[in-house]
């Protein structure tokens, strides 16, 4: 039986979030503030932690801060509550390392829901980590480094412009590393509509998320040229991972570098203005084609694709660029964008 800690000040809140978990067959532990909760976490070591924010003695800021740098504790599942949906406490428990963020009043089937998630996304974690742990010995013996995942004998696989890489629901079996040209990272909801996350180029790994956590793809890559990439065997990866502290801190901070990433994107979509969504996309779609070696202001791309990055419609944009024009801040060649004044365009108001 999974045992479940709820850590909440307020006494009703708490018994019914607890009958509630108990009545679908969970072993539920109470504590009425942060440092009593400390107290039972380290006794009974749960299997997921409900944590409330604005408590009395210690916070669930506290709490997880706390919780995170015991390594005993730090891969437990924690699950924030708040009475309030302020993007500043989702981002600062995100930032902290939670798991998931709850509203208060929590209905039982969210609660449910978010609890049986998160416990078998632990349990995938574990598994893989098993496994990986079953290949270090063999990475060992093949003494593979981050060297040998990026050697010229491995795989190159080209892909013409539109040539999907994978697809969302694909199981994957390699990890990707991009050799030449650029590549989109995008998610399609069900209405059809499609929503890029992420522009890859030279030198990024693509793909290991789904690796670690032994899930299939939930987003789909297509190149938006030409490209060559690198197939690296997911067992070659998994088993360096396990095996080299460097190299498995390297991409847990690209993961979290991402996650911050797309949390910020989501943040626009949710809150900016029109305008400020595509000024924002153009930066970011100039950073990402940027060349490295003179620096220049210049990309190409659809304007569906620069859509799909704004969260916009096509004409929407199309009207914004028009109007950035005129404004001076970009100009436009041959369907080329050219940023002429990136200060002000970070600096458009909302």
């Amino acid at each position: 039986m999974k045992k479940i800690l709820v850590i909440e000040d307020n006494a009703e809140v708490r018994e019914n979030l607890t009958e509630i978990l108990e009545m679908a067959n969970y072993k539920a532990y109470g504590a009425a503030d942060g440092k009593q909760g400390l107290k039972v976490a380290k006794k009974e070591k749960p299997d997921l932690i409900i944590c409330d924010i604005m408590m009395p003695v210690l916070d669930g800021y506290g709490v997880l801060h706390v919780m995170s740098k015991d390594p005993q504790y730090s891969s437990i599942p924690f699950i924030f509550l708040s009475a309030k949906n302020e993007h500043a406490d989702i981002r600062k428990g995100m930032d902290l390392g939670a798991d998931d963020f709850l509203r208060k009043p929590v209905h039982g089937e969210d609660l449910l829901k978010a609890v049986e998630t998160r416990l078998q996304k632990s349990e995938t974690l574990k598994t893989n980590i098993t496994a990986a742990k079953g290949n270090a010995a063999i990475a060992s013996e093949k003494n593979i480094t981050l060297a040998d995942l990026l050697s010229e004998e491995r795989e190159i696989k080209n892909y013409a412009k539109g040539q999907m890489v994978y697809k969302a629901g694909g199981r994957p079996s390699n990890l990707f590393y991009v050799v030449k040209g650029k590549l989109k990272l995008f998610k399609i909801n069900e209405q059809g509509n499609e929503f890029i996350i992420s522009i890859l180029k030279e030198g990024d790994f693509f793909g290991y998320n789904p690796l670690l956590e032994g899930a299939v793809y939930t987003d789909s890559v297509e190149p938006l040229e030409d490209v060559e990439i690198k197939l690296i065997p997911k067992e070659d990866f998994l088993s360096l991972m396990f095996e080299h502290n460097e190299t498995a801190n390297q991409f847990i901070r690209m993961l979290t570098k991402n996650i911050s990433e797309q949390e910020e994107q989501l943040v626009r979509l949710a809150y900016n203005s029109l305008r400020k969504r595509v000024a924002d996309g153009v930066l970011y779609l100039n950073d990402k084609f940027k060349s490295s070696a003179n620096g220049k202001g210049e990309f190409k791309i659809s304007r569906q694709n620069l859509a799909n990055v704004t969260g916009a419609s096509k004409e929407s944009v199309i009207r914004m660029l028009s109007d950035f024009k005129e404004e001076k801040l970009i100009d436009i060649k041959e369907a080329h964008i050219i940023v002429l004044k990136e200060d002000k365009l970070r600096k458009l108001l909302n």
